[in-house]
C-alpha cells in the first residue's frame, strides 16, 4: 500500500488580509500531480480542510473541486478526518455516500474506533479532533477525566479491531507530545493536558497527523505531521511545505517538497536598504513578505511606504539592540540617584542602540512629567 499524507489544507485561509486563492489552488495541483507520479494508491488528509467552521463558498468551492477531482477524476480512495477549524456535522452531510466511491470522512469518535477502513494490505482508523465528552459518551465512562486516559481508552478498543496480516494506520488530528507550535495553529487543550503522549501510539505501523504546520513539529520514525501545504503565518516562513509518501510494506518514509506559486520571505535591513527601486526588483511582488528592520529611528507613514515596494508586506517588526536590566559599570545607588528624566534618557539609548531623545521628544516628556506631578498634588 503507498499513501500520500497530506493535512491542514485551510481552505479560505487568509494571510494577514490576504486571499491564498491562487496559491492554494496551485498547491492542490502538485498534489493531484504527485498523487500521479508516485502512483499512490490513497489520499490521507488529516483535518482541518477549511480554516473556518463556517467556511466561504468559495472555500466550499474550491474545496469540492479537489476532491472531485481525485476522488472522480482521478479515481483515488481518500481517507479524511474533520480538525479543529472544522466543523464536524457540515463536513459530515453526505458521507453515507461518499463510501460509494471510496471516499471516507469520519468526523466522530465512533467512526473512528468502529469503522476502519481496509484498502490492499492496510488498515485505516480515521480518529477526528474531539472532545473528552464525546469520549465519555462513546465509553459509557464519566471517569475518563483527561487527553491521556481517552487516548489510551481509544487506542485500546481500536487495537480489538485490529485485522491480523495487515499494516495498521491511524489519521488523527492533535497535538502529540514534544512538538513544536507555530503561530497560525491553534492548541489542543482538553481536561488539563494538551498533548497525546507519543507512547500510546506505538500500536500502529504509522501514525499519519494533522494540526501542526510543520514536518519537523516531531521527531518521531513512524509518528508524522504533514504540516500545511501552504505557509500561512510568519514564524512559517522559513519551514519548508510538501507531502509524505508512505509505503506499508515494506515501510518506507520520502518527504516531497512542494514549490510555492508565491512564497513567504524575509527581508532584514534599514529602510533606505530596502525601500528603493533597485532592491525591490530584485524581488517578485507577487510573494509576501516579512519585514524586519534595523532601523531605530521612527519612520512616518512605513508600512505604506514599503508596501508600495512590496505589495503584500504580511509583518513589520524592528531589530531590538541587547538591553541589559542594569548599564554595566553602573551602581543601583547610581541609578537611584538620577532623575526622571535621566532615566528615561538611559532607557530610551539602550533601547535604540544608544540614540538620545531629540529636543522634541525631551520636551514632551518634561511637559507629561509636569502634569503627572500637578495631578498628584492635587
Amino acid at each position: 500500500m503507498r499513501f500520500l499524507h497530506t493535512a491542514d489544507w485551510h481552505m479560505g485561509k487568509k494571510l494577514n488580509g490576504f486571499a491564498l486563492d491562487e496559491e492554494q489552488h496551485d498547491a492542490f495541483l502538485q498534489i493531484n500531480q504527485l498523487a500521479k507520479d508516485y502512483a499512490v494508491d490513497a489520499i490521507v488528509i488529516a483535518g482541518d480542510l477549511y480554516d473556518r467552521s463556517v467556511p466561504s463558498e468559495e472555500a466550499v468551492a474550491e474545496l469540492n473541486k479537489d476532491l472531485i477531482q481525485l476522488n472522480l477524476k482521478e479515481g483515488l480512495p481518500i481517507l479524511a478526518v474533520s480538525g479543529n477549524h472544522d466543523s464536524a456535522v457540515r463536513l459530515a452531510t453526505g458521507g453515507a455516500w461518499f463510501k460509494a466511491t471510496d471516499f471516507y470522512m469520519h468526523t466522530t469518535v465512533a467512526q473512528g474506533i468502529d469503522e476502519p477502513v481496509v484498502l490492499g494490505d492496510t488498515q485505516f482508523f480515521l480518529l477526528p479532533f474531539f472532545g473528552l465528552q464525546e469520549v465519555r459518551n462513546y465509553f459509557e465512562d464519566d471517569t475518563i477525566k483527561d487527553l491521556q486516559v481517552a487516548m489510551e481508552r481509544i487506542v485500546a478498543k481500536m487495537e480489538e479491531n485490529f485485522k491480523p496480516g495487515v499494516a495498521h494506520v491511524l489519521v488523527a488530528h492533535f497535538f502529540a507530545a514534544g512538538a513544536s507550535h507555530t503561530d497560525s495553529e491553534i492548541k489542543v487543550e482538553v481536561g488539563g493536558l494538551n498533548a497525546v503522549p507519543t507512547g500510546l501510539l506505538a500500536p500502529f505501523d504509522y501514525v499519519a497527523l494533522g494540526h501542526l504546520h510543520s514536518k519537523n513539529a516531531l521527531q518521531e520514525e513512524r509518528v508524522k505531521y504533514a504540516g500545511s501545504p501552504l505557509k500561512f503565518s510568519a514564524s512559517e516562513v522559513n519551514i519548508e511545505k510538501g507531502v509524505w509518501i508512505v509505503d506499508t510494506n515494506p515501510f518506507n518514509l520520502q518527504w516531497v517538497p512542494l514549490v510555492p506559486k508565491h512564497d513567504l520571505i524575509k527581508l532584514t535591513g534599514s529602510f533606505d536598504e530596502l525601500a528603493n527601486v533597485e532592491t525591490a526588483a530584485n524581488y517578485d511582488p507577487g510573494n509576501f513578505y516579512v519585514v524586519e528592520l534595523t532601523d531605530t529611528v521612527p519612520i512616518p507613514d512605513l508600512m505604506n511606504r514599503l508596501r508600495s515596494y512590496y505589495p503584500k508586506v504580511i509583518s513589520l517588526t524592528r531589530q531590538r539592540p541587547d538591553v541589559s536590566a542594569e548599564p554595566m559599570g553602573v551602581s543601583s545607588q547610581a541609578i537611584e540617584n538620577k532623575s526622571p528624566l535621566e532615566l528615561l534618557g538611559d532607557f530610551y539609548a539602550s533601547a535604540t542602540g544608544g540614540q538620545k531623545l531629540s529636543d522634541d521628544q525631551l520636551q514632551w516628556a518634561k511637559t507629561t512629567l509636569q502634569k503627572a506631578r500637578a495631578k498628584e498634588e492635587e
